[in-house]
């Protein structure tokens, strides 16, 4: 399925999970209001999903002049593979990553912490930068932002299925009389959070093994890559970055997920043993 496609279907699946609830919770009323915010979130998560993501890490764009080390690579990879120059964005954080983001080339960003300029060398960069415009070229930027969006909103409505159920529920009194407003909150707190995970992992494995493979071929150096992914594995543990669950499958690597303890199990990334060795052919202590 293309991921033009897998955004749609994101986008329709959150629509009828959204009537379902808003249907279970508050009846024909409670399903009109679903329908009219999952309207509005779809529209926010197809153009706002983005700008979103990176003001939860306070990211701030910086120029050439500014920055100069990281648009000129960028620059060089984006005319490489003909794409249009995207925005850079630097994230004011010690813990070493990286994330693209946007819903098209047109409209892309590219952030890096500052953490991760002061780790790597030349190379390593460029094989960084080469993975993030890998999403770009490949597409799943779009879909990786909006799977942000709807695990968030998915999360949100977990937590308001959880303080209605506190306070008695959003149907009528009939409804609340019936009992249902309780067991369907629970049902939103157990498994509306590994709903937002599913959605997550089911776009984020794979699209990194694509990613690293696209940065390779741009760079032509695959190794500066895995050295990279090697360095940021290290000292992104060291000195980790505390991520919502909802946008953690954005980074390069995984940061560490703060708020929920059931998100912590979970890995939106494949094991970096397991990329190095797609990248270099050898296990990460044979290169």
């Amino acid at each position: 399925m293309g991921n033009n496609l897998k955004t749609l279907a994101l986008l329709t699946g959150m629509t009828l999970f959204l009537m379902f609830v808003g249907q279970a919770l508050g009846g024909q009323r409670g399903m009109a209001f679903a329908l009219a915010f999952a309207a509005v979130g779809n529209f926010v998560s197809y153009f706002f999903s983005d700008k979103i993501a990176l003001a939860m890490y306070g990211a701030q764009p910086v120029s050439r002049e500014e920055l100069p080390r990281v648009y000129n690579v960028v620059e060089r990879m984006t005319q490489r593979i003909g794409l249009p120059m995207p925005k850079v964005y630097v994230i004011p954080s010690e813990s070493p990553n990286a994330f693209a983001t946007g819903r098209n080339p047109a409209h892309a960003s590219v952030a890096v912490t500052e953490g991760i300029l002061n780790l790597l060398d030349d190379e390593e960069l460029e094989g960084v930068l080469a993975h993030e415009l890998g999403h770009v070229r490949n597409r799943d930027i779009l879909i990786s932002s909006v799977a942000a969006t709807i695990a968030g909103a998915i999360t949100f409505l977990a937590r308001s299925a959880m303080w209605a159920g506190m306070f008695g529920g959003y149907g009528d009194r009939d409804d609340r009389e019936r009992g249902g407003g309780g067991l369907t909150a629970l049902l939103m707190m157990i498994l509306a959070p590994i709903a937002a995970l599913l959605i997550q992992m089911a776009v984020s494995r794979s699209r990194e093994y694509e990613a690293d493979h696209t940065g390779a071929q741009t760079t032509g150096n695959p190794y500066a890559l895995a050295r990279a992914l090697q360095k940021l594995d290290a000292y992104s543990k060291r000195v980790p970055m505390v991520a919502s669950p909802s946008t953690a499958h954005l980074f390069i690597v995984a940061p560490m997920v703060g708020g929920d303890t059931l998100a912590s199990l979970f890995s939106t990334h494949p094991p970096i043993p397991k990329r190095i060795e797609r990248l270099t052919g050898r296990p990460p202590d044979a290169f």
